[in-house]
């Protein structure tokens, strides 16, 4: 009887300090950063404080905003300066200065880490960048105002929307090819693959939907449809889409109706409404899916809401009419 109770209290105590050591594992710090398309800079948000902690300064019209394979370089779309600026990432110094094409809005990376690949909204093309050489590769004509730009996990497919045809352009990365155009509502934003690889979901900002195409035949699958209580359709503007790793969640940002959706990702159902600052942009979720930031252009902030309770947690003051936002560990 004294063994088994010694074994009790024995285990007992193991639980306690497991349960001690996990809730002194302090959380993932991560450096969030805000693309301010009317201040030229970049705020950098501390996921842990969340305050901004650094501003960068940029050239004209920072828009889309991404980060190397190695989380080294933070890489800045200045539209109007028609070119890609190079930060490091630790120091925020400016490292050099990319080609890209006329009004670089959106990019994406290879999974590889390089080539990088850039939506020229000005003349209708995709333009392709050794990143370490600073050339031009290849230009890829697609359709009138190109804009998003979703790369398949494996790194074969790019997806680019073209926001006047209305199109997804579905390109061969190794041939710079389009083999495929798919139509979908009016103005297409945004196009983001699942992190399968099995599916495309595409926002379009006037048609107020997302189209969900199934990546290996191009068909639809779903039309998400957003109604918001006391919020007229035309308010109702689909543009960021970004999902968690394990497929449950997908989050979508709405424009001037100042929500980001919540969707189950399995069903395609909306299954909450956010509300966040004013005209929601785009999206980052932290690399541990904990935390989500979306940029509010015309209340010049960002909101962050915590994922596993589907609320917001806070709102950040960052510059003028706050754009693209991507984060990375410290």
């Amino acid at each position: 009887m004294r063994q088994t109770k010694n074994v009790g209290i024995f285990a007992a105590l193991l639980a306690g300090l497991a349960m001690m050591a996990a809730a002194a594992t302090p959380a993932a710090a991560y450096k969030v950063f805000v693309s301010n398309e009317k201040e030229n800079t970049v705020s950098v948000i501390d996921s842990e404080t969340l305050a901004v902690v650094h501003t960068i300064k940029t050239g004209a019209r920072p828009r889309g905003i991404t980060l190397t394979k190695d989380t080294k370089w933070l890489l800045v779309c200045t539209s109007d300066d028609n070119r890609i600026e190079v930060f490091d990432s630790k120091t925020y110094e400016h490292v050099k200065n990319l080609p890209s094409g006329p009004d670089p809005e959106l990019f994406a990376f290879h999974p590889s880490g390089n080539p990088l690949y850039i939506a020229n909204e000005d003349d209708n093309l995709v333009t392709v960048v050794d990143i370490h050489s600073d050339k031009i590769l290849v230009e890829i004509p697609v359709g009138v105002e190109p804009e998003g730009m979703g790369m398949s996990p494996d790194g074969k497919v790019l997806v680019n929307t073209s926001e006047t045809t209305n199109m997804a352009h579905f390109i061969n990365t190794e041939t710079n090819e389009i083999f495929d155009n798919v139509l979908v509502d009016t103005r297409p934003r945004v196009a983001e693959f699942t992190a399968d690889g099995s599916q495309v979901w595409v926002s379009s900002e006037i048609g107020g939907t997302v189209t969900v195409l199934e990546a290996a035949t191009r068909k639809q699958l779903a039309k998400i449809k957003f109604e918001i209580q006391g919020i007229t359709p035309d308010a109702i503007q689909p543009v960021g889409v970004r999902m968690t790793k394990d497929g449950k969640w997908a989050f979508v940002a709405l424009g001037p109706s100042n929500r980001v959706a919540i969707v189950d990702a399995k069903t395609f159902e909306v299954v909450k409404y956010v509300l966040v600052g004013q005209r929601v942009w785009q999206l980052a979720l932290t690399p541990d899916d904990k935390l989500l930031f979306t940029t509010n252009g015309t209340s010049n902030d960002v909101t962050v809401i915590d994922v596993n309770r589907q609320r917001a947690v806070k709102s950040i003051k960052v510059g003028r009419y706050p754009w693209g936002v991507v984060a990375a560990p410290f």
